[in-house]
Order: structure tokens, then sequence, then C-alpha cells
């Protein structure tokens, strides 16, 4: 703590014990009732700093963002509170939300979301293998007619469609490979195509 710290701390004490000797002076006859208000704006004083302390989690929370820079065509995704990257794309013209994993070789789509964007699960021949971490699972090879990423749509991408258990479709280094820069700096994943 600084010494311009110290004096503005010493300040704001000296300020509330001033006003909160006003205060008590000139309601001494119902005390009861003044400690009453002093909780309560007390207790909304403490939300407004929390509120304020945690806004940037909270709006990254409710509404977590995905810049793109179209000029430049470089995508900055912010670091979600798991400590993941999220990216959203346009497939087939459904919005898909993928988790950014460099560890995987493809970009792999569960079940669930394949069907949602027109692909038949049951008609796929599941000849592919795959290592998780919860083991080998079988995959079927699709190839999807769009994938946009803000300015940038790729047309007939290669993915995989998981047989197992998969809650959140993946980003491989299949697709991560079409940019020229992968980056991560300040809590963000920077691509550049």
């Amino acid at each position: 703590m600084t010494s311009d710290d110290m004096g503005r701390l010493v300040y704001l004490i000296v300020l509330l014990v001033a006003v909160g000797s006003w205060v008590f002076v000139q309601n001494r006859q119902s005390l009861g009732k003044t400690a009453q208000y002093l909780a309560i704006w007390g207790l909304i004083f403490l939300g407004v700093l929390a509120a304020y302390g945690l806004w940037d989690d909270i709006r990254a929370t409710v509404h977590p963002r995905q810049a793109i820079v179209a000029g430049g065509e470089q995508i900055t995704v912010p670091r979600a509170r798991d400590g993941h990257y999220y990216l959203t794309l346009q497939v087939n013209g459904q919005a898909v939300e993928f988790l950014v994993d460099t560890g995987a070789s493809q970009m792999v789509l569960n079940a669930a979301v394949a069907e949602r964007i027109g692909i038949d699960t049951s008609d796929l021949a599941y000849l592919g293998r795959a290592m998780t971490a919860n083991g080998e699972v079988r995959t079927a090879r699709v190839k999807l007619d769009t994938v946009t990423l803000g300015p940038v749509t790729d047309r007939n991408v290669v993915a995989w469609v998981n047989e197992g258990e998969l809650d959140q479709s993946l980003l491989g280094m299949g697709y991560l490979q079409r940019f020229s820069g992968i980056e991560i700096r300040n809590n963000e994943l920077i691509l550049t195509r």
C-alpha cells in the first residue's frame, strides 16, 4: 500500500466517522430504525461493489463474445471460465458451438449435432477409431457442405461423427490448420486467416 493509498484510506475513515456521528446524533430517538436503514444501505453498497468488481466475469458468463475483425480476417476468442476456448461456427447453415481442442486431430461432431445439421447418423458407416479420455470410440467420416467462421466460408470440410458419448463437439487441428496463425495471448485465442 503506497502513501497515497494510505492517505485516501485515512480520509475515508474520517469521513465515515463524521457522517456516522451526524446520523447517530440526528436519529438518537429511533436508533433501532436507523440501524435497520443503515444495514439496508450497507448491503446495497456491498452489492453494488460486488457487481462492479465481478462485472467482467458476469458479462463473460452471460454473453461471451467472439470478436471477428473482418478486414484482417482475424478471430479473437475469450477464454471461458472453465479455461477452455469455444467457437461458434455455422455448419451447413446451423450454429454449432465447438470446444477448441488442439489435441484432437480432426473436427469431431457429437451425434446430436450431426442430426441437427442434417446428417442421418443411423446411415453412417462407423469404420474409424479414435482414442479418447474415455477409451476407444468408433467414428464415421462425413463431408460438411459449408463451414463458416466470420467472413470465411470453407466448403466440403471433412469431419468425423463420434458414435460414443461426447457432450461437446470438438474443433481439432484438421480445421485449425486452415489458419495461418494460432496464438494465445492475454486470455484470448487469436486465429488469423
